[in-house]
């Protein structure tokens, strides 16, 4: 099913006409009602009628996180402040806060994207949605839940955290989506085979994943766990929250709601836009948005686009899921490595549990010392030293062979590392402190 098939099906050009008129809507917008936008034009020499077509929208400057912390709160604002409803604030707990701030009509397009992307996962009306994502501040809840509702489900407003009460709620009130960050629906697992709970007997069909980057053979975990097809979701506070991308049926890239958050992929170092195919970094403009519209915003993720249609009907371009970011890249002994490209690795080797942490300190020869920190299954762990040292010698030439880097390999017992209710902290970096 297709929640807006006009908009999520309708010719290309069609789209790419409305695109056009949006965009030069929007970049008149903010030069004449956003001093911050206005200075950024003026000083690069660009004005909002050097938009002639969509190809045009690379002269246009970009638009980063930076910026909108010196901004804050309200400095990109290009609505009267009596017209904003909402307001959201990034989930990072480090630094000042980013700020999206909602009128009527982005709370409105919220709830259609986030209505769309349910829907790719297989959610309809009469569906029972539990949502374990973050309510408050952070856009994760709010958004499921205001798509839910858009649709006609049964929404569970639960949030993160307590997760026996999760599982019996589930249960109970046989919930059908589940909405969660994926490293926690892990947990969830791990908690309902600890209550004797099993997963096959519970009603769910579907899961959408976000909020953090994982991996393809994690999908695999998770699936065989939860028992549920999983979908990838994108989104992210600055651009709306969640809503701005999500798998279909397919799940051969995650489909791009374009006619509202128009898409580039550019090389991070040059800002140069890529084609097609070429990996780079996203970028995108809230074409639609009123309350803070932004324009080219970076968002240091990684990836690449794909267009044509696709065999779930839709045209919508798609990205592909998330590669890591521009910003949590590890460089070690020169290779230029991804977590989620460690993390490929390690649900590819049966001995361990998809739980790992990367420590990264300052060694005595002033190089930086990697160690990897791995949860054993429980039916490998033991004290004999020979079995422990066959599955550590396992995962270095694992790494070696597909990576092509060294790593200080750590086995832990079961449950030892910190589980997370939101986003899983993978990466430590002692050399900051």
């Amino acid at each position: 099913m297709i929640w807006n098939a006009v908009r999520e099906s309708e010719a290309p050009e069609k789209r790419r006409t409305r695109q056009l008129a949006d965009l030069k809507d929007l970049v008149a917008r903010l030069y004449n009602r956003v001093p911050f936008y206005r200075g950024r034009f003026d000083s690069q020499g660009v004005k909002p009628t050097d938009i002639r077509n969509l190809e045009d929208i690379s002269r246009m400057p970009f638009t980063t996180k930076d910026d909108l912390r010196e901004t804050y709160p309200y400095g990109l604002l290009a609505a009267d402040e009596e017209d904003i409803v909402e307001v959201h604030t990034s989930s990072g707990t480090t630094g000042t806060p980013v700020v999206d701030a909602y009128t009527r009509n982005d709370m409105d397009v919220w709830a259609e994207v986030m209505a769309r992307c349910l829907m790719m996962a297989g959610a309809e009306k009469g569906d029972v949605v539990q949502n374990g994502y973050g309510y408050g501040m952070f856009t994760g809840g709010l958004g499921v839940h205001y798509g839910a509702h858009a649709i006609g489900c049964n929404t569970i407003p639960v949030g993160g955290g307590n997760t026996e009460r999760q599982l019996q709620l589930m249960r109970d009130f046989e919930s059908t989506i589940l909405t969660c960050t994926p490293s926690y629906s892990l947990y969830m697992a791990e908690v309902a085979k600890d209550m004797g709970l099993n997963m096959a007997d519970l009603k769910l069909k579907s899961g959408i994943f976000g909020a953090e980057p994982w991996s393809e053979n994690m999908r695999k975990e998770i699936e065989e766990k939860m028992c549920l097809k999983a979908y990838d979701i994108y989104g992210l506070t600055e651009i709306i929250g969640p809503g701005v991308s999500n798998e279909c049926s397919e799940q051969n890239g995650l489909h791009i709601n374009e006619d509202h958050f128009y898409p580039e992929i550019i090389d991070p170092e040059t800002g140069e836009v890529l084609p097609d195919g070429e990996k780079g970094e996203l970028v995108f403009t809230t074409l639609t948005k009123t309350g803070t519209p932004l324009l080219r915003y970076r968002t240091r993720d990684i990836t690449w686009l794909e267009r044509g249609e696709c065999a779930c009907g839709r045209n919508l371009v798609r990205m592909h899921r998330l590669l890591g970011r521009t910003d949590d890249m590890l460089i070690i002994r020169g290779v230029n490595v991804f977590p989620s490209q460690i993390e490929n690795i390690l649900m590819e080797i049966e001995e361990t549990q998809p739980h790992y942490q990367i420590i990264i300190d300052r060694g005595q020869s002033h190089l930086d010392d990697v160690e990897l920190r791995v949860e054993v299954e429980p039916k490998f762990f033991s004290d004999e030293t020979r079995e422990l040292e066959r599955i550590s010698r396992k995962i270095t030439e694992a790494m070696k062979n597909k990576l092509g880097i060294n790593l200080h390999i750590r086995l832990v017992e079961p449950k030892s590392i910190e589980r997370s209710m939101g986003k899983a902290k993978r990466v430590i970096d002692k050399r900051t402190l």
